[in-house]
């Protein structure tokens, strides 16, 4: 089991976002990562924030031991080429600890402000079914080589086309835990059986609404039972409050 934490690059100084991916390592969390977007989620929109792959850059010479990466990247807001080559360059700078998250993407002012175009959700997830052969492809061609076979985490949960390219060529998968859960897995494990895929080379990561919990010691024998592998709670600047995730950490290291 791996608990990691998803720090939100929002309303708060690049100093405290550092600080904040230091402390995460030091308080016992797996993975940290942050998300790819150009402005705040919620809050005030026009708040503070910062872009994903230079702080992920900067996190793999502040930290030395958690996975570093996007929770995820949007795959149209960069040629997947380059991409390939932005995460090959973070694994070696962090040492081999970059996993690489990615999906469709969604959010609208993004591409609006961008210059991006926006189109449909089918075409934005035709365009990820594109990128992804082309960034493993790309990976095979760089000089120097990854450190490692590069994890792909791709999130989300459409039965049509998403949870496909999960079993065609993630080595995880995030969703976030709650009542459909269930039968999103037994989606995906239907498309690795379509295509000879073994759905236990894919890891399950979860995504847990700390603010929703009532009941610890339940939630933790659901996770249990699931054979999820992975737990991401998220907090956001300015304070980065991670003190109430102590007990994920400790549950962990209790197992």
């Amino acid at each position: 089991m791996r608990i990691a934490v998803q720090l939100h690059p929002q309303h708060a100084s690049y100093n405290q976002i550092r600080e904040a991916a230091v402390a995460a390592e030091e308080m016992g969390f797996d993975a940290v990562y942050n998300w790819d977007h150009f402005f705040p989620l919620y809050g005030e929109p026009d708040g503070q924030h910062f872009e994903a792959w230079t702080m992920l850059a900067s996190w793999a010479e502040v930290t030395s031991r958690v996975d570093i990466g996007c929770l995820v990247t949007c795959n149209t807001y960069r040629n997947p080429e380059l991409l390939a080559d932005m995460a090959r360059t973070v694994d070696h700078i962090s040492n081999g600890r970059l996993v690489l998250g990615i999906g469709a993407g969604w959010f609208e002012r993004d591409y609006d402000e961008y210059g991006y175009e926006f189109g449909t959700a089918g075409g934005r997830l035709d365009a990820l079914s594109e990128s992804l052969p082309r960034i493993e492809s790309r990976m095979a061609k760089l000089n120097p080589a990854p450190t490692r076979k590069i994890p792909i985490l791709i999130g989300g949960g459409g039965e049509r086309k998403t949870l496909q390219y999960v079993a065609r060529h993630a080595d995880v998968w995030h969703f976030w835990w709650g009542d459909e859960w269930a039968h999103k897995n037994e989606v995906l494990e239907r498309w690795c059986a379509d295509l000879d895929r073994n759905p236990a080379d894919i890891s399950r990561s979860v995504g847990v609404d700390t603010d929703k919990v009532t009941d610890y010691d339940a939630l933790f024998a659901e996770l249990a039972a699931a054979d999820v592998d992975e737990i991401t709670l998220g907090t956001g600047g300015p304070d980065y409050a991670m003190d109430h995730m102590k007990r994920f950490v400790e549950w962990r290291d209790s197992l």
